[in-house]
Order: structure tokens, then C-alpha cells, then sequence
């Protein structure tokens, strides 16, 4: 055997396969779509933007005194809508370079 040959591994069990073609309708995974999953998120900031709202109601009539609690839910919710912004901006961006695309 000479030293520099390589030898073939044999039969795959794959001759004649080829990859399956999508049609319009099919989409190439099962996972949730660009649409549910910023609704999804919209409704996770809506319901933080409520807890937070509830906590410091709670707080100004006196059923809750733990300032931190009220604190952290709200900046909980801060963030989770600030988050939501930065994503709406790069959506947007996004939308203005494809529509800035010549064809």
C-alpha cells in the first residue's frame, strides 16, 4: 500500500437521494414564526409593564413597604421595554435598507 493513497470507505446507502425541494407553502422548520414571536414579546412587556404598575399602586396605598420589590419590578419592566425599542429600531432599519435596494 503506498503510503499517500486514500481508499475509498464504500457505499453511503445515499446514491440517489436528493434534497427535498419546498414548495411556497412549506416553510423549512416547525419552530414559531417571526410574527408570534414578537407578539409573544409584546405581551411579556405588557404584562411587566402591569406587574409594575400593580406594585407601586400597591405601594402608594400602603400594601406593600418593600421599596426594593417595587424597584426591581419596575425596572424589570424598563428594561424589557427598552429591549422592545432597540429591536423595533433594528426592524425598522432593516425595512428601510430593503426598501433602499434597487432591483
Amino acid at each position: 500500500m503506498v503510503p499517500n493513497q486514500i481508499n475509498a470507505i464504500g457505499p453511503t446507502g445515499m446514491e440517489g437521494v436528493s434534497a427535498p425541494s419546498l414548495t411556497a407553502s412549506q416553510k423549512p422548520n416547525d419552530g414559531p414564526s417571526f410574527k408570534q414571536t414578537l407578539s409573544s414579546f409584546l405581551n411579556d412587556v405588557d404584562s411587566l409593564q402591569t406587574k409594575a404598575d400593580v406594585s407601586i399602586q400597591k405601594m402608594a396605598t400602603g400594601e406593600i413597604n418593600d421599596v426594593h420589590q417595587v424597584m426591581e419590578s419596575v425596572e424589570e419592566a424598563n428594561t424589557a421595554f427598552n429591549m422592545m425599542m432597540e429591536i423595533r429600531n433594528k426592524v425598522m432599519d432593516a425595512y428601510q435598507e430593503v426598501m433602499r435596494i434597487r432591483l
